[in-house]
């Protein structure tokens, strides 16, 4: 008997699947979102990436806003454990796609990859166990003393350096983030952005800790199926990504969810690679959105499905030399309707109360007046929620749009 042919969707029917599947299509809220709206939507996504960055936001802040509008940070603090204030432990940090944010019974998904530190973790994570493991057991020791605790305080590990003996800060962080990606602390909490670390048994609940450990082959089907969900149509390759599985590992396990009918095997218009369907995708037949995306927004993280689904060639450009940059230093893509139609270079001017547009580049074929119209608003929007009392596009701001939204924002 002849295998069923995969169904064929269109490149516009997969991207309206691909957007919905990442929370867009619907109003947003009227009022502003509650915890538990916010908590759904970090669920449908599965992981919210963390970054350094603050030029304009931090990343994490930005896929909710997005989605959802205008919120109340501190609500996704509170269910993340950060800053100083109450604390309702939903979301807890781990190295997920990057550093990142996940419901906190997802944790036990990762122990393969805790117990797996020398093919997972990069090199001094791994290695410092087997060259300093004095160092290792003493930081844990410290930190359930002391816990939570910085970085910085793991200088009291160990006395003043003996003469040929080097101690230094470094050693510290590393030991602590050897700890963390084995699961043996946890981060208690970020203040100011930086990682406080505990044990783990004092920052899950016991109902996770407690929970087995399930087979690594498990765990990571389970990852794959999180991922499917969340982007309800891909490739392999994107669902892989989505928590950077071993490739050899993601293959295996997109094959056996597949054959279990789990995963739905289509051809998509244009795609050279097979591509798999989510079997409850939602597959709406239009789909308007307007949103700024963070360039660590799971929409777009992965290069090549973006480039793929949207025909949206884009890299973020903070480690490229300024003279070498296209578009800018932190440049968001600006998504509108279903299609991704410009992308602005922001940063938040907290002296002065603005954000400052510094660049705003519209694609090809699209009505730059509907778009610098759009923009402008999602611009005024973004800068009330960030507490910027306006938008200003200097005379200096690059591109083909600046000149337009000036116009608009005055």
């Amino acid at each position: 008997m002849d295998q069923e042919k995969p169904q064929r969707l269109s490149l516009a029917a997969a991207r309206r699947i691909a957007l919905a599947a990442q929370g867009f299509g619907k109003p947003r809220p009227v009022r502003p979102p509650s915890v538990n709206q916010i908590e759904t939507l970090v669920r449908q996504l599965g992981v919210l990436q963390l970054d350094s960055v603050n030029v304009f936001s931090r990343a994490h802040y930005m896929p909710v806003f997005s989605r959802l509008g205008p919120y109340d940070r501190s609500r996704l603090d509170r269910i993340a454990g950060h800053g100083n204030g109450k604390v309702d432990r939903r979301l807890v940090e781990y190295w997920a796609h990057e550093a990142s944010l996940i419901p906190v019974e997802m944790h036990p998904l990762f122990r393969w990859r805790m117990a797996d530190v020398d093919r997972e973790a990069w090199g001094s994570i791994s290695r410092i166990v087997r060259e300093e493991p004095e160092l290792v057991a003493d930081t844990l020791e410290l930190v359930a003393e002391q816990g939570p605790i910085r970085a910085r305080d793991t200088g009291a590990v160990r006395p003043p350096p003996r003469p040929g003996h080097m101690w230094n800060w470094h050693e510290g962080k590393v030991a602590l983030e050897h700890l963390f990606f084995t699961g043996q602390v946890a981060a208690a909490r970020r203040v100011n952005f930086e990682r406080l670390y505990d044990t783990t048994e004092r920052v899950l609940p016991a109902s996770i800790l407690e929970r087995p450990t399930p087979d690594p082959e498990e765990a990571q089907r389970e990852l794959v199926r999180i991922a499917a969900r969340a982007l309800g149509v891909a490739t392999e390759p994107d669902i892989g990504d989505y928590f950077r599985l071993p490739r050899a590992d993601s293959k295996a396990r997109v094959a056996e969810l597949t054959a279990a009918a789990e995963l739905l095997p289509v051809e998509v218009s244009g795609w050279s690679a097979p591509a798999y369907l989510w079997p409850d995708a939602r597959r709406p037949r239009r789909l308007h959105a307007r949103a700024l995306l963070s360039p660590f927004d799971s929409l777009i993280w992965f290069r090549q499905r973006t480039e793929r689904l949207f025909d949206f060639h884009y890299r973020i450009e903070i480690y490229t030399p300024a003279e070498k940059r296209v578009h800018g230093y932190y440049v968001l893509p600006f998504l509108l309707g279903e299609t991704l139609v410009a992308r602005v270079d922001l940063k938040s001017d907290r002296q002065r109360g603005a954000l400052l547009v510094q660049g705003a580049f519209a694609e090809d074929g699209v009505d730059d007046a509907e778009v610098a119209a759009e923009l402008a608003a999602e611009l005024r929007l973004v800068a009330s929620w960030l507490d910027l009392s306006g938008v200003v596009v200097p005379a200096s701001a690059r591109g083909d749009l600046a000149r337009e939204l000036a116009a608009i924002i005055g």
